[in-house]
């Protein structure tokens, strides 16, 4: 099926918006043809009332004008050919006596005209009244009109004045044609119209479609500039070039962290597969067993810190990590880090000091926010020289609770401060020129993920007298002294 929808057209844009334009139209149009059709029929009723009555008027007046009360018709001599050719302005009229007996009728009419019993009695009564009839197969409208007016001789004595219609049907029957023909035309032409005003319209969104359609995965950073400049289009273009921006920076942190995920899998995967490889080869001492299994312990538990790192990380950035949100103490919490790592930190001859504040208070989850305080305690160990200290800290102010981990380690350097929280970036180099470390080198983009979570910021920054901080800023929290 074509995507635009040019195979099926009930889902054709172009084509509902031209049928609908197009029924709008043609049922305004026939609103007023047939507003205009009864106007023009109720206008020549009208006037062919008004007419009926002024023959009808004169017609009594001349009949009833002998004293002795005899009646008789002053009518044109017509021949039979003259009639004919007039018949549209014939007036037949015949005069009934109000118990329906014909008294006198013109002389071109052979036979009575159409009696309505109900008019002649309203009649008869005094009231004009009106029906239609057929009278010779020639549809009429007849008008009674009473003779009493005119003296007491003519009391009982009503006067029926007939017209033809022939000549108002056929005016309206030619209206009706006509008004069907311009409908007809007016339809067609909004329907072509509509369809060409319809495609111009969506050319646009075509060329947008297109330029998006040409723009495949993989190819260089391209935007779209159709119609960009165009009022109506230009929010659409807009959000689109940010969405492809958005997929491509996307696309090349997936490709960079699937090299380095896949550089960082390769190491302990070819340490541990060497390791066992050589153990192979031949019979060896147990303590030589014992030492593989020793290394090999350590390469899997890398693996396993490498696995449960890139899954925190993708919950967490993936929106799929759920928080267990709770009133927490920072200042215990960090203070149970401390506790814990005094130890290995003694190992190393580095001091661990804090935090010294009362209790502050923050609503966030647990196991994560430790998770925090660990990454980055271990982080200022780790590059904290023998001699250094680690401090850390935890404040509140203005509804903004701040934690701070600072190390006397040699720093960071300034170009490598923006990428610090990148994942897999290594600064052991940089702080620690040939130092081994162990890390994943996932534990600050950790720390990152969680605290946006928590919908705060971290930062890293160089101390004026050696060394570096990483602060924490988590929205909200309280604090009391101890």
């Amino acid at each position: 099926m074509d995507p635009r929808g040019e195979g099926d057209r009930t889902r054709s844009f172009q084509f509902q918006l031209g049928v609908r334009f197009t029924l709008v139209m043609t049922l305004a149009v026939a609103a007023v043809s047939v507003l205009t059709y009864f106007s023009l029929r109720l206008a020549l009723d009208r006037e062919l009332n008004a007419s009926m009555i002024n023959v009808a008027s004169i017609q009594a007046a001349t009949v009833t004008d002998d004293p002795s009360g005899a009646m008789h018709f002053h009518e044109w001599e017509l021949t039979a050919e003259e009639a004919a050719s007039v018949q549209d302005l014939i007036r037949y009229l015949q005069i009934w006596s109000a118990d329906g007996e014909s008294l006198l009728r013109t002389s071109h009419i052979t036979e009575d005209l159409p009696l309505d019993t109900v008019a002649l009695a309203r009649a008869s009564a005094g009231e004009l009244s009106w029906t239609e009839g057929t009278f010779q197969g020639i549809p009429v409208r007849a008008l009674y009109y009473p003779l009493e007016r005119f003296g007491e001789l003519h009391v009982q004595h009503v006067l029926e004045v007939a017209a033809p219609l022939g000549a108002r049907d056929r005016m309206l029957r030619t209206v009706g044609l006509l008004l069907l023909l311009i409908l007809a035309t007016v339809s067609a032409l909004t329907l072509l119209g509509a369809r060409w005003l319809a495609g111009r319209a969506v050319q646009p969104v075509d060329a947008i479609v297109d330029q998006a359609e040409a723009i495949a995965a993989g190819s260089p950073r391209r935007s779209i500039d159709a119609f960009a400049n165009t009022l109506e289009y230009q929010r659409l273009v807009v959000v689109l070039n940010r969405m492809l921006g958005r997929l491509d920076s996307a696309m090349e942190t997936q490709k960079r962290f699937t090299a380095d995920a896949s550089h960082e899998l390769r190491t302990p995967l070819t340490v541990l597969r060497g390791e066992l490889e050589l153990a192979l080869r031949q019979d060896r001492a147990p303590e030589e067993y014992a030492r593989v299994i020793k290394t090999s312990l350590e390469e899997a538990e890398r693996l396993s810190r490498l696995a449960e790192d890139l899954l925190t990380l993708t919950r967490s950035e993936g929106g799929a990590q759920s928080l267990r949100l709770q009133e927490e103490d920072l200042t215990e919490r960090l203070g149970n880090a401390v506790v814990r790592l005094s130890h290995q930190a003694g190992l190393k001859g580095v001091e661990i000091r804090g935090p010294e504040q009362g209790s502050v208070y923050a609503t966030v989850d647990p196991d994560l926010m430790d998770r925090v305080i660990w990454n980055l305690l271990g982080n200022a160990l780790k590059f904290t020289p023998a001699g250094g200290t680690v401090e850390v800290s935890v404040s509140q102010t203005d509804g903004t609770v701040t934690m701070k981990v600072m190390d006397t380690g040699p720093g960071i350097p300034t170009e490598k401060l923006g990428s610090v929280f990148d994942r897999f970036f290594r600064l052991d180099q940089a702080r620690t020129p040939g130092e081994e470390t162990s890390g994943t080198g996932l534990g600050l983009a950790i720390v990152k993920a969680i605290v946006e979570l928590h919908q705060g910021t971290v930062a890293a920054a160089n101390r004026s007298d050696g060394g570096a901080t990483f602060e924490v800023s988590l929205p909200g929290g309280r604090s009391s002294s101890r």
